[in-house]
């Protein structure tokens, strides 16, 4: 069941209630991460530019409305990866602004960062000059190519990586066939996994910290999290020279594992085993090709793929996707539908889980929201306040953590610190 928590609500239940993130990142691999330290109950502290705030803010549209249903200011786009967050613009390129970071990490857990390197030593804010503050803090950098190599200095965007980082070479159609060549994931895959990754490598540190007593610094890298999620691609090459080639919606591995035509689209056809090969076939009325020397054991489909595919195909073609997912399911074989995003959030599971949600927003109108996907029995998800408006905590935050009086706040903002 998906909770939402009344924006007040001090969730001491929450699995990170204990733990505080200055969250110094922008764009999307940080931002992710600090959001899940949201979503599981940390105070999370989002730091922006005065004015302008994080880049994502304004790449729309789609924006989100407002209590007229209007068009407000707030990307779409940012709204993905910054709910449970506060807003606290500071500028600190200038003194003040740094001394302010300082005390701000004195008392907080995790602090988040994805500048160039050696971007933040200029203003006295990188790992060596923070931890003589706060020893106990776990200092989580995360660039395109990491703190050493070559490409150290260089600035790292996911399309960039996925083609540097062997994605590309991997996803797209064929050699030969109509519309090949190299494409990108359809969503910025490998920022994501970078934030996942940057998220173990936080609750590892916080982890050992229980025992020592001490933080750390993390280096985390674009271009590491993509070479290392080819998986067995990478495998698949390291264990042969032999660098794999595009191959469509199909599978290296298994076959037949890949899209296929219906007789009113296309459906996913995902044979793990022997076994369901067999049942597909019988379900499909060809079962003689499951007792057919090059097609009886998933070994010889892969060596025979060119023979068999144009098979399956013509025999796919006279049912609707429909008829091949309730027909197959019943004989256990794995299949499904390929859904546009209208009819994933349409989906009876999709909503049974309730991956679509709605919070109430400074705008006087709600921010839609896909939930999170960790579902913890004794410390559940929490979502305890939409995406913040650039700024809208400043003043209470100040006020709060550092003790600072309402002359004090208007003096900073009046000097362009915050």
């Amino acid at each position: 069941m998906v909770r939402v928590a009344h924006p007040t609500e001090k969730l001491m239940s929450g699995a990170l209630s204990h733990i505080r993130v200055l969250d110094l990142s922008r764009v999307l691999a940080g931002p992710w991460a600090g959001q899940i330290f949201g979503d599981l109950g940390a105070e999370v502290i989002k730091v922006e530019r005065p004015g302008s705030g994080d880049d994502t803010r304004h790449w729309g549209p789609p924006y989100i409305k407002d209590a007229e249903g209007n068009d407000s200011r707030e990307a779409a786009y940012f709204q993905s990866a910054n709910r449970n967050k506060q807003s606290l613009t500071l500028d600190f390129t200038q003194s003040e602004g740094q001394r302010l970071v300082r005390e701000l990490v004195a008392q907080c857990d995790v602090l988040l960062e994805n500048f160039k390197v050696g971007g933040l030593a200029a203003y006295g804010l990188d790992y060596e000059s923070l931890k003589a503050i706060n020893p106990r803090l776990i200092y989580c950098s995360i660039t395109g190519f990491g703190q050493s190599g070559p490409y150290a200095k260089r600035a790292g965007y996911d399309f960039m990586i996925q083609g540097l980082g062997g994605l590309m070479s991997l996803t797209g159609r064929p050699e030969g066939e109509e519309g090949a060549g190299p494409m990108k994931v359809g969503v910025a895959l490998t920022d994501i996994l970078t934030g996942l990754y940057a998220t173990v490598g936080v609750l590892a540190a916080l982890n050992q910290r229980e025992q020592s007593g001490v933080g750390q610094h993390i280096d985390v890298a674009l271009l590491d999290v993509q070479v290392a999620c080819l998986a067995n691609q990478a495998m698949n090459y390291l264990a042969t020279g032999v660098s794999p080639k595009r191959l469509g919606n199909a599978h290296p591995n298994i076959v037949p594992y890949q899209d296929f035509p219906s007789a009113d689209g296309n459906f996913i056809l995902a044979v793990g085993n022997d076994g369901q090969f067999r049942k597909f076939c019988e379900v499909a009325g060809i079962a003689n090709l499951a007792d057919d020397s090059r097609f009886v054991t998933n070994k010889a489909r892969v060596a025979h793929r060119a023979e068999l595919i144009p098979l399956l195909r013509q025999a796919t073609v006279f049912k609707t996707t429909a008829q091949w997912i309730e027909q197959l399911e019943k004989a256990g074989v794995p299949c499904g539908p390929i859904n546009d995003l209208q009819q994933v959030f349409a989906d009876p599971q999709v909503q049974a889980r309730g991956l679509r949600l709605d919070l109430p927003n400074a705008l006087g109108s709600s921010t839609p929201q896909v939930a999170s996907p960790l579902r913890l029995s004794a410390t559940p998800v929490a979502y305890r306040s939409a995406p913040p408006l650039l700024g809208q905590h400043t003043e209470a935050l100040l006020q709060r953590l550092l003790g600072m009086s309402e002359t004090q706040v208007a003096e900073l903002r009046e000097a362009g610190v915050i």
